[in-house]
């Protein structure tokens, strides 16, 4: 195990990021998981916590692993590992469609009456929990990407190396505190890894 929890990954993760402390960075957490991660991470920092909202697409018989992501705008990530079966392509265009309207709910929970903060001329760090296929990272930096921010940053504390390659080109620098080879799943790093729910998510907004 390499982390207690959530918020102990997400003070190391703090550390290494101790440069953009006083910037006014702001931090955009991919729910759920990473959301009371990214509070610890802009507290250390004097940033700013903002979620950044993207969707899974799970394969059809094995849906947790990514056969692609979905970002706020639509916009679809294929994982080339997944292949490009005819079967698959309409799995994925089906799944947009659900994924966007979960997308579409949770702004409403998560960012209630206001427009989401604006990333663009800003340093953005984006941070998750872990990366597994890094779909649903490369889709909320893609997102991010079209909307100019001055830096962007893709943080993590955990992933495989081959995965922190190919989400590189889409970020203007990675931050990853272990690569690890031997991958099966995001949890068997932390201690403790429970579900983060939706009241929880919000709090934490709220709070910040």
């Amino acid at each position: 195990m390499l982390f207690r929890d959530r918020l102990d990954a997400g003070q190391q993760l703090a550390q290494a990021l101790h440069r953009y402390r006083g910037k006014k960075p702001l931090v955009l957490a991919i729910p759920r998981g990473a959301v009371p991660m990214g509070k610890v991470v802009a507290d250390a920092l004097q940033g700013e916590l903002e979620v950044v909202l993207v969707r899974k697409i799970g394969a059809p018989f094995y849906p947790e692993f990514a056969v692609g992501a979905v970002d706020e705008s639509g916009w679809v990530y294929r994982n080339p590992d997944a292949g490009d079966a005819p079967e698959l392509a309409r799995h994925v265009a089906a799944q947009r469609e659900v994924a966007l309207e979960l997308i579409r709910q949770r702004r409403q929970q998560y960012t209630p009456g206001r427009a989401p903060v604006s990333p663009t001329g800003r340093t953005v760090i984006v941070v998750d929990d872990g990366l597994a296929t890094g779909s649903t990272m490369i889709a909320a930096l893609h997102a991010l990407r079209q909307q100019q921010p001055a830096r962007l940053v893709c943080a993590v504390p955990v992933a495989p190396p081959d995965i922190l390659q190919k989400v590189g080109p889409y970020a203007d620098e990675v931050v990853c505190l272990h690569q690890e080879a031997d991958f099966h799943a995001v949890g068997q790093f932390y201690r403790h890894f429970d579900q983060v729910e939706d009241a929880e998510v919000m709090a934490v907004l709220q709070a910040a």
